[in-house]
C-alpha cells in the first residue's frame, strides 16, 4: 500500500508557508477539531461565534486516524485547532509538531495534572489518554478551552464565560444522574469488559473494575493468550455481559464470547458502547452528554 503521510506533512509545511493567518467572510473564528467529543465540546463553548470542522466523524478511531489530502486545507487554514493529545490522535503527532510551526494548535489534556493520569508501560504517552470518560476532567478541559477562545476573541469571552457556566450545569445534572443509575448495580457486579481499555478513568470514577481486550490503544492486537486469560476471567467472576465498542471492529468481542462459550460458560453481548467517538449527528449520542448517559444506562442494564 503507498503510504502518503510523509507526503502530507511535507505539503502541510509549504502550503502553511505561504499562507497569511485569517479569518473567513464571516468574521468568526475558524476552527479545526479532531475527535467527535472536542468538536461537540467547541460548539458548545464557542456557540454562533465560531466555525467548526470536525476531521472525525462517528464511529472513526482516532488511535489509528490518518490525516486525508482534503485535510490539509482545513488545519492551514484554521485560526486554532483543538485536539485531545495524550497521543490519542498518534497519526496526527507529526502533522501537529509541523502545524504548530504555522498555526495555533492547542492540546486541550495538557491542561491535566499528569500525577492523576492513568498510567501504562504498554503505551508510548505512558498516559491513558480518554480522559473524557471522567466528568471532572472534563470540565477541567472545559475551562481551558474557554480561556483559549477568550484568548483568541477577547471581544466575546464574556458569551464564552456564559456559555461555559451553561455547560457546566448539564455536566452537574448528569453526573448526578449517573451516580443515581450506577447505585443500583451492585458493586460485585460492576466489572466492565470491553474491546480496548478506554473507560478506566470511568471505572475509577464509579468503582467498576474495567478489563480492556486490547491496550489503551486499538493499534495494539489481542493474542490468543489474552483471549484466554479474559475468558477465565469472566467465568472466575460470572460476568454476565461484555460490551462492543463502536470504533472497534466487534469480531475481538465474538471471538471473546466464543471462548467463553467453549469453557462451558455463557456470556452475553451487552450492547455497543460509544468509547473513541460518539454517535451519528442529531442523536442524543452524538452529544457528549447522549453519550455519556447512553453508556451508562446500557452498562448497568446488562450488568444486572
Amino acid at each position: 500500500m503507498k503510504r502518503t503521510y510523509p507526503l502530507l506533512v511535507l505539503a502541510i509545511v509549504l502550503f502553511a508557508s505561504c499562507q497569511e493567518a485569517k479569518k473567513p467572510n464571516n468574521g468568526k473564528l475558524d476552527i479545526v477539531t479532531t475527535t467527535t467529543m472536542i468538536t461537540d465540546l467547541v460548539r458548545n463553548i464557542g456557540g454562533d461565534s465560531v466555525n467548526v470542522q470536525g476531521l472525525m466523524g462517528s464511529g472513526v478511531d482516532p488511535h489509528l486516524y490518518k490525516a486525508s489530502e482534503g485535510d490539509v486545507s482545513k488545519l492551514t487554514n484554521a485560526d486554532v485547532v483543538f485536539y485531545n493529545g495524550l497521543h490519542l490522535e498518534g497519526k496526527l503527532v507529526d502533522v501537529f509538531e509541523k502545524m504548530g510551526r504555522n498555526t495555533n494548535t492547542v492540546a486541550l489534556a495538557e491542561v491535566l495534572d499528569k500525577d492523576k493520569l492513568i498510567g501504562s508501560e504498554y503505551f508510548a504517552s505512558n498516559y491513558d489518554p480518554h480522559i473524557w470518560f471522567n466528568i471532572d476532567y472534563w470540565r477541567q478541559v472545559t475551562t481551558y478551552l474557554t480561556e483559549q477562545l477568550s484568548i483568541l476573541e477577547p471581544e466575546n469571552a464574556g458569551y464564552f464565560e456564559a456559555n461555559k457556566v451553561h455547560y457546566f450545569a448539564k455536566l452537574d445534572a448528569l453526573e448526578a444522574e449517573m451516580e443515581q443509575t450506577i447505585a443500583t448495580l451492585p458493586r460485585e457486579k460492576r466489572i466492565l469488559v470491553t474491546a480496548h481499555d478506554a473507560f478506566n478513568y470511568f471505572g475509577e470514577a464509579y468503582g467498576f473494575e474495567v478489563v480492556g481486550l486490547q491496550g489503551l490503544s486499538t493499534a495494539t492486537e489481542a493474542g490468543v493468550q489474552d483471549v484466554q486469560n479474559l475468558a477465565k476471567l469472566i467465568m472466575d467472576k460470572e460476568v454476565k455481559a461484555i460490551f462492543v465498542e463502536t470504533s472497534v471492529p466487534k469480531r475481538t468481542i465474538e471471538a471473546l464470547q466464543q471462548a467463553v462459550l467453549s469453557k462451558g460458560f455463557e456470556v452475553a453481548i451487552g450492547g455497543t458502547l460509544y468509547s473513541d467517538a460518539l454517535g451519528n449527528p442529531g442523536t442524543e449520542e452524538g452529544t457528549y452528554l447522549g453519550m455519556f448517559r447512553y453508556n451508562v444506562n446500557t452498562m448497568v442494564e446488562a450488568l444486572k
